[in-house]
C-alpha cells in the first residue's frame, strides 16, 4: 500500500509541542508534505526562537515518520518564520487596506459570546468571568466558559471539570463539562506544572483552534476569559469571531483605571460593543463592626464609566469567600449560601444579558 499524505499527519499527530499535550498538526506546525514513492519530505514550521524545541519536535517527527511502512527515504526541514515578515496581501480595487475580518464568522453551537477582559492583570478578572458564567446558567441560559489565557489559566484551578475536554482524530474540540458549564482551557491540555513559552504565532493558533474547532453545545452564552492586556489574544477573538459585547473589568485605584481605559479604548477601535464596567474589589465590608473600608480608593469605576458613557455594571466588595472558592474549584455562585456579593453576581448576570441583547439582536 502506498504512503498518503493522510498517514504522514496522522503520524505526526502524535508529535506533540515539548511540555504540553498539543499536536503539531492542530496548531500548523507542519508546512510543506510532499511524497515521491518512498521518498518523503516533510517541513516543520518554526514560530518560536527557541532551537530546542523546534530541535526536539524535528526529533520526535523523525521518529515517527521512519516508522511508517513504505518510507524509504526521509527528509525533515524546517521552515523558519521566526523572523520573517509574511507578505502583505493585495490591496483592494480601490487601494484600501485588506479585511482584517475577513475570516470572521459564528461559532456553529453559540448564540452569543461575551468576553471578560481587563487591561491590567491581578483585579479578579477570571472570579469575575466564572461566577458571571454560574450566574447566567443559574439564570437559566444554557452557557459555556473558554479561557483563552494561554500563558496563564485559571479555569482548571477555579472550574475543575466532571468531564475533560476531547480531542478527536478530525482534530474537533469537545469541551468538558462542570457542572451546567461546557468549558474549555488550555490547562486542560497540558501539564499543570509545565510553563507555557510560546511565541505570538503560537498563541494566535492555539486561540483560533479553540474557536474555529470546538464543538459546543447548543449555548446561549459562551463567556471568554481573557488574559490580561491588549495583545495576540485579544486581537485573534475579535478577528475571528463576532461578540455581543466585552465586560470590561476593573479595581478603583488609577493604576488599574488607566489600564482599563487603553482596554475600551482598543476594543472600540476594532468595532466591538464595550458592555459596561465592573468594579472589583470595590471594598470591605468588616464582618465585626459592618463598616465600609474603601481599601483601594472609591468611584473609580463610576468615574471611568461616565468619561465612556457606559453603565456601570457592577461594585463587587472584598469578599473572602470569592478567593476561597477559587482556590478549592467551588467558585462563590456554587456555594449555595444566600449572601450580598451572590446577589451582585444574579444582578450583574441579568444587566450583561439585557445589554448583549440590545447590542446583539
Amino acid at each position: 500500500m502506498s504512503l498518503t499524505r493522510d498517514d504522514v499527519l496522522a503520524a505526526l499527530r502524535e508529535v506533540t509541542v515539548p511540555g504540553t499535550k498539543v499536536d503539531i498538526v492542530k496548531i500548523d506546525l507542519v508546512g510543506k508534505v510532499d511524497i515521491d514513492g518512498g521518498e518523503l519530505l516533510v517541513e516543520i514550521v518554526r514560530t518560536t526562537e527557541k532551537e530546542e524545541t523546534i530541535a526536539a519536535i524535528c526529533e520526535a517527527a523523525v521518529a515517527r515518520l521512519q516508522a511508517l511502512p513504505g518510507v524509504t527515504s526521509l527528509s525533515v526541514e524546517v521552515d523558519d518564520r521566526s523572523e520573517k515578515k509574511k507578505p502583505q496581501a493585495a490591496a483592494g480595487p480601490h487601494g484600501q487596506s485588506p479585511d482584517p475580518w475577513a475570516d470572521r464568522e459564528k461559532i456553529p453551537g453559540v448564540h452569543r459570546i461575551i468576553a471578560v477582559a481587563s487591561a491590567k492583570g491581578g483585579v479578579g478578572k477570571s472570579s469575575v468571568a466564572v461566577n458571571l458564567a454560574l450566574a447566567l446558567a443559574e439564570e437559566g441560559h444554557r452557557v459555556g466558559i473558554l479561557d483563552a489565557d494561554i500563558y496563564g489559566p485559571s479555569l482548571p484551578t477555579m472550574l475543575p471539570p466532571q468531564e475533560l475536554p476531547e480531542v478527536t482524530s478530525d482534530r474537533k474540540i469537545f469541551p468538558g463539562r462542570a457542572g451546567d458549564l461546557q468549558v474549555l482551557s488550555m490547562g486542560f491540555l497540558i501539564d499543570p506544572q509545565q510553563a507555557v513559552i510560546w511565541r505570538g504565532p503560537m498563541v494566535f493558533s492555539a486561540v483560533k483552534q479553540f474557536l474555529k474547532d470546538a464543538v459546543w453545545n447548543e449555548l446561549d452564552y459562551l463567556v471568554v476569559d481573557m488574559p490580561p492586556g491588549t495583545g495576540d489574544a485579544q486581537l485573534t477573538l475579535v478577528q475571528q469571531v463576532p461578540l455581543a459585547g466585552v465586560v470590561m473589568v476593573t479595581t478603583p485605584q488609577e493604576v488599574a483605571l488607566a489600564d482599563v481605559r487603553r482596554g475600551v479604548q482598543m476594543f472600540r477601535q476594532v468595532e466591538v460593543p464595550v458592555l459596561g464596567i465592573v468594579e472589583n474589589m470595590s471594598y470591605f465590608l468588616c464582618p465585626d463592626n459592618d463598616k465600609r473600608y474603601d481599601i483601594f480608593g472609591t468611584g473609580g469605576g463610576k468615574q471611568v464609566a461616565e468619561q465612556f458613557d457606559l453603565p456601570l455594571l457592577a461594585e463587587i466588595p472584598i469578599e473572602p469567600r470569592i478567593r476561597e472558592g477559587g482556590d478549592s474549584g467551588k467558585p462563590l455562585m456554587l456555594q449555595g449560601e444566600k449572601t450580598e456579593v451572590r446577589d451582585i453576581f444574579l444582578a450583574l448576570a441579568g444587566k450583561v444579558h439585557e445589554t448583549a441583547v440590545d447590542h446583539a439582536d
